[in-house]
């Protein structure tokens, strides 16, 4: 069984997400037989990187809030975190684009890492500060995950996965996909959003069943 999840490794609800899905996971019967591929999403394609740009004046700009909304906003999602144990520090997040993080993930798929990358990426940005628009941040995190720093240099340094990167992207608006996290479940099931653990376990176990029908009618 598939679980494609769109997502974008500056969206706050992502992580929260991601977290929630793999707590539903383990809570699975059948958790072996589940594959996850992860896709690109941009909230912002146009976001320029900006190392000395606050998240709370960008987010205000770029939503049309105040500051206060804008401080609000990262506090109620800082607090979301906390309770799946996540750590959210806001206050240090970069401005960065994220595009080329995609291009290293999906480098990260055919070393069979992109469950890995996709964290550290995560942690990298909410967590620890850390600039994931930087080549030499990202190839760090490449490093810590267990994939070579040299490949990965060469991958950034030219425009190699960007055709993933665009399908990935190209693919969500043809299904309509607006928003992420997404996760579609064997192309039949949706959950849009960072739900409660509870509906993501119910989507795994109505993708198995409709799976398992599928297989005797096709007997």
């Amino acid at each position: 069984m598939e679980v494609e999840i769109w997502s974008d490794v500056m969206c706050p609800f992502c992580y929260i997400g991601k977290r929630r899905f793999e707590n539903a996971l383990e809570n699975f019967e059948y958790e072996d037989e589940v594959e996850i591929t992860w896709r690109s999403f941009q909230l912002n394609p146009d976001m320029q990187t900006d190392p000395n740009a606050n998240i709370n004046d960008y987010l205000a700009e770029a939503k049309g809030w105040s500051l206060d909304q804008a401080q609000q906003m990262n506090q109620r999602v800082t607090s979301m975190a906390a309770d799946e144990g996540l750590e959210y520090n806001m206050e240090q997040a970069v401005v960065a684009n994220s595009y080329d993080a995609h291009r290293l993930v999906q480098f990260s798929k055919d070393r069979g890492k992109a469950n890995e990358m996709e964290e550290a990426l995560f942690k990298a940005y909410f967590t620890d500060g850390k600039n994931i628009a930087d080549h030499q941040t990202l190839i760090g995190l490449a490093k810590d995950v267990g994939i070579d720093p040299t490949e990965a240099k060469s991958i950034l340094e030219s425009e190699k996965y960007a055709n993933a990167v665009n399908h990935d992207i190209q693919l969500a608006q043809n299904i309509n996909i607006t928003g992420v996290p997404f996760f579609l479940f064997d192309r039949k099931f949706a959950v849009s959003g960072a739900r409660e653990t509870e509906v993501f376990l119910k989507a795994l176990k109505q993708s198995w069943n409709a799976k398992l029908e599928d297989q005797q009618k096709a007997q």
